[in-house]
């Protein structure tokens, strides 16, 4: 007979629209069960009563009592030291949505405190989970593309005004290069390789606020390669991940890509996966053709809550652990002191223990 897969039991820390979206796909996943939320507010204690599951204030007061497998953190980017040092201290997994934290000095105190204290620690980098994904780094990995050249990435949102009803998406950290860029700069890290320097400009023009509403952004990559992004959550457009991939309902899909990989043999736009090349011995004045690879389509949330379970039990290494977050988190930093500086920034990243950090190594 087939083993039976034992059951965990989760907790939410963030009720908020990702929290939702959190507990959604804790529903998706037959092993896992969702049975506390830890949310300060009303809203947060209302969604609680309304989904039958009991509600807590606060973590230490949640911990205090309970003993959960595991917490997903979606709480505020500026509450996720925090959130996660709690979680750290009870001894208790923890998946925490993306940005791992604010800057990469409170990301480097959480994951050493992981790392000292042996708790697992997973990074809610999402897109890495979805199939298209997947098939675009194996298409890239076995070097169809050749040596990658170029890089260009979009991301260009429209957000309406209610979205910034929320204080802290009008405060420090809550624009749209730590909470929306990040997701794409830490995919191109994963399929292009380490982002070693940055050159960045970015503009507030349009919103009152801390934050900037856009940025474009020059790319350096380790192999050699070279990149533009750039990122904007004020302009009608149809370039974006959020309605390129189709991963969320919420969001109406285009057929558009909004990622381009140009490579010495072909090209790949993603997340359409469409390999672009003349043939073999081919040059500009042969035709170029475009091979297609219809991949799978799936919720990418509900295969990191599957992911985390397995980690937890030991089944799987982390796809994305803290040290993982961190690199893509010090691209981001880069990227705003570029903005403030005007010149060529370098990617710092904080040092771990060499031998904890090989240890949790993101799982390829």
């Amino acid at each position: 007979m087939p083993k039976k897969i034992q059951t965990l039991s989760l907790a939410l820390a963030g009720a908020g629209l990702v929290g939702k979206w959190h507990a959604a796909a804790c529903e998706a996943v037959g092993s896992v069960e969702l049975r506390w939320v830890v949310d300060p507010s009303e809203a947060g204690r209302s969604f609680a009563e309304s989904s039958g599951l009991d509600w807590y204030p606060s973590l230490p007061s949640l911990f205090a009592e309970e003993r959960p497998d595991g917490v997903i953190i979606a709480t505020p980017n500026q509450v996720h030291l925090e959130n996660g040092l709690d979680c750290i201290e009870a001894a208790c997994p923890a998946l925490i949505e993306k940005p791992i934290a604010p800057t990469t000095s409170e990301a480097a105190r959480l994951v050493r405190a992981a790392m000292t204290k042996g708790v697992t620690l997973l990074v809610g980098h999402h897109r890495r989970h979805n199939p298209l994904v997947r098939q675009a780094k194996s298409i890239i990995d076995e070097g169809r593309l050749g040596r990658i050249v170029t890089v260009q990435g979009s991301c260009w949102l429209l957000k309406p005004d209610d979205y910034f009803a929320q204080d802290w998406r009008k405060r420090s950290g809550g624009g749209p290069v730590l909470v929306n860029a990040i997701h794409d700069l830490d995919l191109l890290r994963h399929l292009c390789g380490e982002i070693l320097a940055v050159q960045a400009q970015v503009s507030s023009n349009l919103r009152a606020g801390d934050n900037e509403d856009s940025a474009v952004v020059l790319l350096s990559f380790r192999s050699g390669a070279i990149g533009s992004f750039s990122v904007s959550d004020c302009v009608a457009a149809p370039w974006s991940w959020e309605l390129t991939a189709a991963e969320n309902p919420a969001y109406p899909a285009t057929t558009e890509s909004c990622y381009l990989i140009g490579g010495t043999k072909a090209s790949l736009s993603i997340p359409d996966n469409r390999l672009w090349s003349h043939g073999p011995g081919g040059h500009w004045k042969t035709a170029i053709q475009a091979s297609a690879f219809p991949g799978s389509r799936g919720d990418p949330l509900v295969a990191q809550v599957a992911h985390f379970a397995a980690v937890i039990r030991g089944e799987e290494l982390p796809l994305v652990t803290g040290v993982e977050a961190t690199r893509s988190l010090a691209v981001v930093e880069a990227i705003l002191m570029s903005a403030k500086t005007g010149h060529q920034e370098a990617v710092l990243v904080p040092e771990f223990p060499l031998d904890q950090a090989n240890t949790l190594r993101s799982a390829e």
